[in-house]
């Protein structure tokens, strides 16, 4: 039987209507078929990087298939976190996002280039590092109490430097200040390690630095540690006490999670999280972890429930300390 070129193109279009799509159920059950991409907002050799790069290895394992990391820094992160938002959701791309990106950014920038709730769907927090309060060696101050005495004593006096305006570090202090009552100037550094160098050299009176940066200059007594502005102690640095346990509300650690593309099917986010869960379980990767200043987060709070309502409650925290501030970015 012969068809005329019009029947050809109606049978064709039949065809289609009842043909499966290529973001069927069954793909995701096979997910994943081939090398998933990992995106880290920023540069490599950061330690957002070297952090991403012991979750990828170990994923890899868990998942059967090759975890590539992808650096894409540029804005705070938002550049890289604004590709990832915008890829088709079928799983084989996702983002390792933090406290920074995903939290603070709502408020902070002017003009967001994606929605940190609307345009994704959380998978698992994975893991977590102190932010601590860092002095001179010479400030004349031993602990949390003393060192709120001595700001208030000293309104507009005290110089704390960051990694930027707008980063963990510079928001974490400002939260500090308000939470203390102190009045204290914002120095704003190209990077955590010059503020670390100036902080060392007695030109800035404190910092407020992640773990990664902190460790070492306690370690070699270069700087003196007065809290982990956190509610217990951490276990990278249980000797130092906790805002908390020295009577100071403030919470502020700096932690990462894993998100994927909003309409990202269920069941590709249920084996990505449970991968995670394993990852966390790894005998012996959690040293590893621990060496580049980060800790795995119990495993009871890398669900997916948990980190909804865990990052709901951040970006409202990090909201109200952010229009506090007057700090504001393009």
């Amino acid at each position: 039987m012969k068809f005329s070129p019009r029947r050809l193109l109606m049978a064709i279009a039949a065809l289609l209507l009842i043909a499966p799509p290529l973001s069927s159920p069954a793909s995701a059950q096979d997910w994943p078929n081939r090398p998933v991409t990992l995106v880290i907002p920023f540069a490599p050799g950061s330690a957002s990087d070297v952090v991403g790069r012991v979750f990828a290895a170990r994923l890899s394992e868990v998942l059967g298939q090759q975890v590539v990391v992808e650096n894409m820094g540029g804005a705070g992160g938002t550049i890289g976190v604004g590709r990832v938002s915008k890829v088709t959701p079928d799983g084989y791309q996702f983002v390792m996002g933090g406290i920074d990106t995903f939290a603070m950014s709502k408020a902070l920038y002017k003009k967001l280039p994606y929605d940190p709730v609307a345009d994704f769907m959380p998978v698992a927090l994975v893991a977590e590092q102190p932010i601590v309060l860092l002095t001179r060696k010479d400030l004349p101050v031993n602990d949390l109490k003393e060192f709120i005495a001595y700001g208030k004593a000293n309104p507009g006096k005290l110089k704390y430097g960051s990694a930027g305006v707008g980063s963990a570090s510079h928001l974490a202090c400002a939260q500090l200040n308000a939470a203390a009552g102190i009045d204290a100037v914002h120095v704003p550094y190209r990077g955590s390690a010059p503020a670390v160098q100036d902080a060392i050299a007695g030109r800035l009176d404190f910092i407020c630095a992640l773990g990664a940066a902190a460790v070492p200059q306690i370690d070699s007594q270069t700087l003196k540690p007065l809290a982990a502005l956190a509610k217990d102690r951490s276990v990278l640095l249980p000797q130092i006490p906790s805002t908390v346990e020295q009577g100071l509300t403030l919470e502020a650690p700096f932690w990462s999670a894993f998100f994927v593309p909003k309409g990202t099917p269920q069941e590709v986010i249920d084996k990505l999280q449970k991968a995670t869960v394993a990852m966390i379980e790894t005998p012996g990767l959690g040293d590893r972890l621990k060496k580049v200043g980060s800790a795995f987060v119990t495993k009871d709070r890398a669900s997916t429930d948990y980190l909804k309502q865990f990052l709901d409650r951040e970006i409202e925290k990090w909201g109200t300390t952010i229009k506090a501030s007057g700090v504001s970015l393009d």
